[in-house]
């Protein structure tokens, strides 16, 4: 149950950083189907649909997915966007007020939050929509080995000696 459990989690978790290449091309607006699955800035979801083996149509679907969450998403960016130049016109000239930076990184993890419910609303409507169950096995285990490279990184970083204070 926990390896299922987990390979579910994994699978999800690689549909995000798909979602991610996705709803970013999204944003740049409408370009034809070559442009918007090619370039460095899409390499990723490139190379998902590549190692996913998606059809055009399945690239189609997901383009469509992600054109429809793009009302929802555009207006939490142009916040984000608003609450990083708040946050540098507050710490101009090594300024620094702690609770109004509070209040920025505050705001900031709320949109944050509200952009990662959006992702992972897409990463399921892809995954449940448009994946065949073989693309769905194949995301799972590329899910689950990005899993095992986190936890092999978090495995290193709490092995690393701890700096000392003097």
């Amino acid at each position: 149950m926990k390896t299922k459990f987990w390979s579910v989690a994994v699978a999800l978790l690689a549909l995000v950083l798909c979602g991610t290449a996705v709803i970013s091309s999204a944003q740049q607006g409408d370009q034809s189907g070559a442009q918007t699955w090619a370039g460095h800035r899409h390499a990723r979801m490139e190379r998902m649909a590549q190692e996913l083996n998606l059809t055009d149509a399945q690239k189609a679907q997901i383009k469509t997915i992600m054109q429809s969450q793009r009302a929802t998403v555009r207006p939490l960016i142009q916040q984000l966007e608003q609450n990083r130049a708040a946050m540098l016109s507050a710490t101009a000239g090594g300024a620094f007020d702690q609770a109004k930076v509070q209040q920025f990184a505050n705001q900031r993890a709320q949109i944050k939050a509200q952009l990662e419910v959006q992702k992972a609303q897409v990463h399921s409507q892809i995954y449940n929509q448009v994946l065949t169950s073989d693309q769905k096995a194949k995301a799972d285990q590329m899910r689950q080995t990005q899993l095992e490279r986190i936890n092999q990184r978090l495995q290193k970083l709490e092995a690393a000696p701890q700096p000392s204070a003097q």
